[in-house]
């Protein structure tokens, strides 16, 4: 068996390299590489000037803006996007300086850093279980998770948030042990350089502050039970004399370090809410339950056969049901301080995603990224329920070896076969606003002489998806980029014309020129225009 974990490990480690261009440069992508470059809002909107250029020419900001410098890609976070921290930047600007920013290139950072998540895992696996096999297993389920190979290809700090999480819980479960203050400076730095990876990084700190206490309290609990009638100490006294200080000097150490970038954020903090106004759009609550279903599932199997077909669910209750028993199996058979830590580490960031999303709406724990620091030990949790039943012979029916050899081959394979038909896919869930991308690429290429207008958009994110595009359109596609008193008059004698993601401002301008239009894409996401005051009718080859 450990061959055969082995060598699944290592189809894992070949899938996060398979294909790393072949999905679509999504738009939160290229504002990683535009903001590593240095360039900022104002140096793009002189795009929208109504001119025509090349569709290449836009790739030009995915390169290091000349004569800058890293204080440029700082200046370009803090005053436009505060909500992330600098240091997936900085190394993103670093690689990019080493090895340029093709799509490969930008992709292969995030790929390399995912590695060093599979020794960690295997740490903290065999730390919380003392079981060779569990840390294995649970290694083995993180390499070939669909969801961490689809991050690891994704040029953003997705796989280095992965990473910091199971590292900054290693080092918290060894400082508790240990009480050694070289563990607790470890943690902390950590921890810090997690929240300078990203600012959700804070639900994991929660999770082991809360932890922490409850470990704390409880411990002290059954222990008062245990020896009442042997101490003379009541339980606040216990209490007193047990305080975990140790771990709050690290958090006050944690807020110290972080403290610049709190500084940044309090003074940007309209530019923050505004910049995150989109997880605040009130959703249904079917719409929440399916997302956590596809964003819990997905660690084992991310095989799509529609949003709202009920086959998708179906598939994947098997894979909830499995997490949900391994989760149970850690409660009834781990000792208290290791049932606590996956407890507070899967459900506490999860619920503080969920309570603002049923109060006041929104759909923050609808998005699967949030909910990175939830998954190490889930795997971690499915591992110890294979590993317990798959070391050794028992006789209960339901706990012989053969049939939880089965439920380890179904995992494998379901994760094998998302990861497959993942690979060879030009777009996935996780790409939106640019999944329609390859598609619209598709239907411009197909054309002998098309033209592409578009301007800002209604929500200002068509910079970011024209970018996106210009990786996938041929050569010879053209761009109209209208300024906001747009002048089609440009384009008078063009016969094929598109128009992606007009703004309102852009269809009253185009139904002033008696424009005839139509969808050819989902949710208008690309118009043609069919016929201009009957004057001709384009034609698709």
């Amino acid at each position: 068996m450990v061959i055969l974990l082995i060598i699944t490990i290592t189809l894992g480690i070949g899938f996060r390299f398979f294909n790393l261009n072949k999905k679509v440069y999504w738009h939160d992508e290229v504002y990683t590489s535009l903001r590593a470059a240095g360039y900022e809002a104002n140096d793009i909107s002189q795009l929208f000037q109504n001119q025509i250029i090349p569709a290449k020419q836009l790739q030009k900001y995915q390169q290091i803006k000349p004569q800058s410098t890293f204080k440029g890609t700082l200046k370009s976070l803090t005053i436009e996007n505060p909500h992330h921290p600098p240091l997936y930047y900085f190394m993103a600007r670093l690689w990019m300086q080493k090895f340029g920013g093709s799509l490969t290139a930008s992709r292969s950072l995030p790929a390399l850093i995912s590695l060093l998540s599979l020794s960690l895992i295997y740490v903290l696996g065999w730390q919380l279980f003392k079981s060779d096999l569990t840390a294995l297993l649970g290694t083995t389920f993180l390499a070939l998770s669909p969801v961490e190979i689809l991050f690891a290809q994704t040029a953003r700090q997705y796989s280095l948030v992965t990473v910091l999480t199971i590292c900054s819980g290693i080092f918290l479960l060894q400082a508790l042990d240990s009480r050694s203050w070289k563990k607790w400076g470890l943690y902390t730095i950590v921890s810090a350089i997690g929240l300078y990876t990203h600012l959700f990084f804070s639900l994991t700190i929660i999770s082991h502050g809360i932890f922490v206490i409850s470990n704390w309290l409880l411990s002290n609990y059954v222990a008062n039970i245990s020896s009442e009638k042997k101490s003379n100490l009541s339980i606040f006294q216990r209490l007193i004399q047990t305080l975990p200080l140790d771990f709050f000097i690290a958090s006050v150490g944690i807020i110290i370090l972080y403290t610049p970038w709190i500084v940044i954020v309090i003074n940007n903090l309209q530019q923050v809410y505004d910049a995150t106004d989109w997880a605040r759009v009130s959703v249904t609550l079917d719409f929440l339950i399916k997302r956590w279903i596809l964003s819990f599932s997905c660690l084992f199997i991310d095989l799509d056969f529609g949003f709202n077909k009920i086959s998708t669910y179906l598939l994947r209750l098997l894979f909830l049901i499995i997490i949900i028993w391994g989760i149970y199996t850690v409660c009834r058979s781990c000792n208290l301080s290791t049932k606590l830590f996956i407890l507070t580490s899967i459900f506490i960031p999860f619920i503080i995603l969920v309570i603002p999303d049923l109060v006041s709406s929104g759909k923050r724990s609808a998005i699967t990224r949030y909910l990175i620091p939830c998954f190490p030990v889930i795997y971690l949790s499915v591992a110890y329920l294979l590993g317990r039943y798959l070391g050794r012979e028992h006789l209960t029916l339901f706990s012989k070896q053969k049939y939880w050899r089965v439920v380890l081959v179904t995992l494998l394979t379901a994760s094998i076969a998302s990861c497959t038909v993942s690979a060879f896919s030009d777009t996935w869930w996780s790409k939106v606003p640019s999944y329609h991308n390859p598609e619209v690429a598709r239907k411009i290429n197909a054309s002998d002489s098309p033209i592409l207008l578009s301007d800002v958009g209604d929500n200002y994110t068509n910079t970011g998806d024209l970018i996106s595009l210009s990786y996938i359109l041929d050569d010879d596609v053209r761009l109209l980029l209208l300024s906001n008193s747009p002048n089609l008059e440009i384009v008078e004698n063009e016969s094929e014309i598109f128009v992606f993601r007009s703004s309102e401002r852009l269809r009253k301008a185009m139904e002033a020129k008696q424009w005839e239009f139509e969808s050819i894409i989902a949710h208008g996401e690309l118009l043609q225009v069919s016929k201009r005051s009957g004057l001709f009718q384009p034609t698709i080859k």
